[in-house]
């Protein structure tokens, strides 16, 4: 027998919490989507498929009635940690994980467009997802169409036709920083009854909750600021859960008919979430960008720290922007936090005078200039990615951006002269030690 026994006060044990609305940012970032009871890290889930447990219960789980995981192609309980979690950071009603940031996009657009329909994006995006809409989706018969001015309403306007399916926009576009006025473009979409798709990738829920501006869907390479430590792909698709996709003037068939004769529509199966549930049975299970577990277990171990990297990343970028923009071989400097920036506005409007940690600059002297600076820095490494912890150089012009005509990347800015960064966790003084010696590398060898 206990010899404290006979002291204890008879009580109730507390249940652990397992709902988080409500909670702060870092408390949620750390705790949502965790199991109440066993291990305090959510294990890795090696399996490729889930007993079924009835004749019924397969027709249930196939076609979406029972949302219970049956193949890990669509969903996996180690996945659905990183799932729960995210949309919780996000403010959505859903979410579902995928191969990459790029398998985030194609789902989402090829679950809301078919043949013969179209997507409208504002022009300054992702080099990548530029690609994907012009080479990949182009082949599939869904189109794009941009707006070049994304403040003006009117060129929204008569950009939109009745096979447009869609709006797309970046929080932070890469590498020019030209931030995106939510308010404006969300106000076009439902002025013209459609779903609003933001991809939050370089801001991240920490800096910006798209859908608390009117977004529908929000997208993330989790592979960037969410996961943070360039160890893994990812992609992210976040569903808002306000779209009526039932009362919309346009037909969105992957949602509104059945998915095979006898099953019920996900507007009606799903409700809310019809649009997360057709991407995850349809799209999902039919194309197969499956997550590996190991990444979904490193995607939800990253998110457990992206409030204190963001602070980071965000602090050492606004001192850097400012050191560049003082600097006489620098011409310009494209970071929207500047009072300068034409776009400083909606900047200090909508993010609060940060505009993320991926931006570009100027020097004088072309792209002559820029090879020296980038071929002499030190500390910063010349790599792809971005949203490390680790501080990345790049030149768009010969490298994201290459496949571009040269009238393209003139019109979106991008010239010789122009380097993007992506600012790490790393101490600030070093990384403009770093710049510094680059810059005067460049100076010295060119003469200017």
């Amino acid at each position: 027998m206990n010899e404290f026994a006979a002291d204890r006060i008879p009580h109730a044990v507390a249940e652990p919490e397992t709902q988080w609305e409500g909670y702060g940012f870092n408390t949620r970032q750390v705790r949502a989507g965790e199991a109440p009871e066993g291990a305090a890290v959510p294990p890795i889930a090696l399996s490729a498929a889930y007993t079924l447990d009835s004749y019924q219960n397969g027709f249930d789980r196939f076609t979406g009635a029972d949302p219970t995981q049956f193949y890990s192609r669509s969903a996996n309980p180690t996945n659905a940690v990183a799932e729960k979690r995210i949309a919780a950071l996000e403010g959505g009603i859903g979410a579902l994980v995928v191969a990459s940031g790029q398998a985030a996009v194609n789902t989402t657009v090829l679950t809301l467009a078919s043949h013969g329909e179209r997507i409208l994006s504002t022009a300054s995006i992702y080099s990548g997802t530029k690609y994907l809409f012009e080479r990949t989706l182009k082949r599939c018969g869904v189109g794009v169409d941009y707006v070049w001015d994304p403040n003006d309403e009117a060129e929204w306007d008569a950009a939109i036709t009745p096979e447009t399916r869609a709006i797309f926009t970046e929080t932070l576009p890469n590498p020019k920083n030209d931030v995106t006025d939510l308010t404006l473009v969300s106000r076009v979409a439902k002025r013209h009854g459609l779903p609003l798709i933001v991809d939050n990738t370089i801001a991240s829920p920490y800096l910006i909750r798209p859908i608390e501006h009117g977004a529908d869907i929000v997208i993330h390479s989790g592979t960037k600021f969410l996961g943070g430590h360039g160890a893994a792909l990812s992609g992210v698709i976040v569903d808002a859960g306000t779209f009526d996709w039932a009362g919309a003037e346009r037909h969105y068939a992957q949602l509104v008919d059945p998915l095979v004769p006898g099953a019920t529509p996900y507007v009606e199966s799903a409700g809310r979430a019809a649009f997360i549930t057709a991407a995850r049975l349809t799209i999902m299970n039919d194309t197969g960008p499956a997550l590996s577990p190991f990444n979904g277990f490193l995607l939800q171990q990253g998110m457990e720290t992206l409030s204190l990297r963001m602070e980071q990343h965000l602090s050492s970028s606004q001192e850097i922007a400012c050191w560049l923009d003082a600097h006489p071989l620098v011409e310009s400097v494209d970071y929207a936090g500047l009072p300068s920036h034409p776009q400083h506005e909606i900047a200090a409007r909508l993010y609060g005078g940060r505009s993320g940690s991926v931006f570009s600059f100027t020097v004088r002297g072309g792209e002559a200039a820029a090879e020296l600076v980038i071929d002499n820095l030190r500390v910063f490494r010349r790599m792809t990615n971005i949203g490390d912890t680790r501080s990345l150089v790049l030149h768009p012009a010969t490298t994201t951006h290459v496949s571009l005509t040269a009238e393209e990347n003139a019109r979106l800015g991008i010239t010789g002269g122009l380097i993007r960064l992506s600012v790490g966790i790393e101490t600030t003084a070093d990384l403009i030690a770093d710049l510094e010696q680059a810059l005067a590398a460049a100076r010295d060898a060119l003469g200017l």
